[in-house]
């Protein structure tokens, strides 16, 4: 395209030239940095944080090592720092105090106006996330809304990190706990299942189970979620056992549900075979009777496509040791500790 076409394409139309004007009048100039952070995935039981992208290196294993190169008898030592970006727009935010039966906390939802279409924020990598800071306040967007081209402005909105949400985002890895399991209920089992062959010739299903609320964005089928009903879980036994190394042993049971996303009924029949082939082997969880598997059919409907998409859930209710699920996540950590062979150049 020729220099005189970009030009056009690039300029601003009478109506947005105006209102730029009054962008950069009411921010005063504002500019807003804008700090690139990672997904990690906790290996125990795959509880998601956010890690600013200074502290891991490109090589590091399932993305999360804290540094980027360590010479021998030296410290480690940070190679890089993380990737920012400023961007100069016009930024505002309204407050809503919301009062819930955990927690009392402030919702700030933002919006932020560009003059310009904002590359870095729209082709954000899978597992990616950009976090902005203004006034003490940090927030990321989850969308894009009210564009009109005649105007040529971009607002994206989104809300500041919430209270409670504060811990999921991690800018120093020097008291971050990776060793120790997140949730107390029989999820560590069932993300077990990813690693597990079962025997006497059953065939299983190739597919990853994700915690639900936490699979990856715009994840191709086939995959399955597990969900554990919170108010499902529940003791079975009347006191916990604290043995001489003050172990905490509770036999509880749980209400768990699978969905599985692309499967037709051979792997979901297969699936059910295995889970139950995997409580006889391992001994992690006890199929109880109360309420039988079996596989069912969902409807998740696409209006623009008139068709319905392959979906499927099971529900379990299970028996386990919380003590169990605790060695059941050591074995995870352990198994994805990587080994280290250095020879001679």
């Amino acid at each position: 395209m020729s220099t005189l076409g970009l030009e056009a394409g690039n300029a601003r139309t009478p109506m947005g030239a105006d209102l730029a004007q009054g962008v950069d009048t009411l921010s005063l100039q504002q500019e807003i940095t804008f700090t690139n952070y990672v997904r990690l995935v906790l290996p125990l039981d795959n509880y998601v944080f956010w890690v600013n992208a200074s502290l891991v290196g490109q090589s590091a294993l399932l993305n999360v090592m804290r540094f980027n190169k360590a010479t021998l008898n030296q410290p480690p030592s940070v190679a890089s720092f993380a990737r920012t970006f400023v961007c100069k727009g016009s930024l505002h935010y309204a407050t809503e105090v919301r009062q819930e039966e955990g927690e009392t906390y402030a919702a700030n939802r933002v919006v932020f106006t560009s003059e310009f279409e904002v590359n870095d924020l729209n082709e954000v990598a899978p597992g990616t996330l950009w976090i902005g800071e203004f006034d003490g306040r940090r927030f990321a967007f989850s969308s894009r809304s009210s564009w009109y081209r005649q105007a040529n402005l971009y607002h994206y909105v989104g809300y500041a990190i919430y209270p409670d949400m504060e811990p999921q985002v991690v800018d120093d890895l020097a008291g971050f706990d990776s060793g120790s399991v997140v949730v107390s209920n029989s999820l560590p089992a069932w993300l077990g299942l990813n690693s597990y062959s079962p025997s006497y010739g059953l065939s299983w299903p190739v597919l990853t189970l994700y915690p639900s609320f936490l699979s990856p964005e715009n994840l191709d089928p086939p995959f399955g979620t597990v969900h554990v009903y919170p108010e499902g879980t529940r003791a079975l036994a009347m006191a916990p056992t604290i043995g001489p190394t003050f172990s905490h042993d509770q036999l509880c049971s749980d209400r768990v549900r699978v969905t599985l996303w692309g499967t037709r009924n051979f792997d979901a029949l297969s699936f059910v075979d295995a889970v139950n082939q995997y409580s006889l082997d391992t001994g992690l969880i006890g199929i109880m009777g109360t309420t039988l598997p079996v596989v069912r059919d969902e409807k998740r409907t696409q209006s623009e496509l008139a068709t319905i998409a392959m979906k499927k859930t099971i529900d379990f209710e299970i028996s386990y040791l919380q003590s169990a699920m605790r060695a059941v996540a050591q074995k995870i950590i352990v198994s994805s500790i990587p080994s280290f062979t250095i020879g001679a150049v």
